[in-house]
């Protein structure tokens, strides 16, 4: 499967707040943009080649990913006119035989890229999309069995919308062929999903979503990531700072791992808030825990953690780094 990110966008309402950028360089923080953790989400997927959709400033895009990043191999496709998202789409599937997952460049999303594609490969239908859940003023979409069956305006609490991921199957060229410009979500998604053909993909709990399409918006991502840093395997948030311990919450995916690690002079604590898995050790012993579990890892040991749901850990630990010994990554980008 390829990734495609659209990361063309003018941010003409956002002008004064962003500057003369796209959305997808908009940073959640210093250095770290939109476009930045797409990428890492692609590249921790498993994913080796990723298409960024590049037309207003495509040269700054250019300039920050190169022909390679973070494990990926980038290509670009510089629009000189806007023709939409599916003249971009169509004439990709048209130069491969592989099927698409596709992002809109201005969504932040904690969203497992891997279990999305098992889904969609699973699965197998024309297209397989994202919905997150959220109160908001967008099209509200409805869905039975394992497909979406409507979409409605009105605001409404715990709806779920439009995420801004999709799957594509290449089979589906032959409903997008005889459009040249336009943009999917208005054109081909409603025909699928009037006949139950749209089928979707949703996150367990509740977990971050957001489009940058306000001031408001950009507000709520900053305040985010004041003392967040995205990993590979999901993200970590750090709570306290001592000159003694160090307390921090470990959002892991399911499906996904941490490092292979160990700890010089400080234990670790583990208070699993939420989720599943286990603790790997070096000798392959594992020891599994669930909501509720408390773990207490003695320096030396070499371990690693496993998380078979989402899973919220509140770790206690070292607040210095040279105390960390990191053995072994499982992901190509950190």
């Amino acid at each position: 499967m390829i990734g495609i990110i659209l990361c063309g966008g003018y941010s003409k309402r956002l002008r004064s707040i962003i500057g003369d950028i796209p959305k997808a360089l908009l940073e959640l923080k210093d250095g770290y943009t939109i476009l930045d953790k797409q990428l890492l989400g692609y590249s921790s997927a498993g994913f080796n080649r990723v298409f960024l959709l590049a037309g207003y400033q495509s040269e700054k895009i250019r300039q920050k990913c190169g022909d390679r990043y973070k494990g990926l191999d980038i290509e670009y496709i510089n629009e000189k006119e806007s023709l939409g998202t599916l003249n971009a789409i169509r004439l990709i599937l048209e130069e491969t035989d592989e099927d698409l997952m596709v992002s809109d460049g201005d969504v932040v999303a904690d969203i497992n890229l891997k279990r999305m594609n098992q889904k969609f490969q699973r699965l197998h239908p024309q297209v397989l999309i994202f919905i997150a859940r959220m109160q908001s003023p967008y099209d509200i979409v409805r869905f039975k069995d394992r497909c979406m069956v409507s979409s409605k305006g009105k605001q409404q609490p715990n709806c779920f919308i439009n995420g801004g991921y999709y799957c594509l199957s290449r089979n589906i060229l032959s409903r997008i062929k005889d459009f040249k410009m336009g943009n999917i979500e208005k054109t081909i998604f409603p025909r699928l999903r009037a006949c139950g053909r749209l089928a979707y993909y949703k996150e367990e709990g509740k977990q971050f979503w957001a489009t940058i399409d306000r001031i408001e918006d950009i507000e709520n991502v900053k305040k985010e990531y004041l003392n967040r840093m995205d990993k590979p395997w999901g993200h970590e948030k750090l709570l306290k700072l001592t000159n003694k311990r160090m307390e921090k919450l470990l959002f892991i995916m399911a499906g996904y791992r941490t490092s292979f690690h160990y700890h010089k002079v400080k234990e670790e604590t583990f208070y699993v808030v939420k989720g599943a898995g286990w603790i790997e050790f070096e000798n392959g012993r594992q020891k599994k825990f669930r909501e509720g579990t408390k773990i207490h890892i003695k320096p030396g040991v070499i371990h690693g953690t496993v998380a078979s749901k989402n899973t919220l850990i509140h770790e206690v630990s070292t607040p210095y780094l040279e105390d960390v010994v990191r053995i072994k990554d499982f992901y190509g980008a950190r």
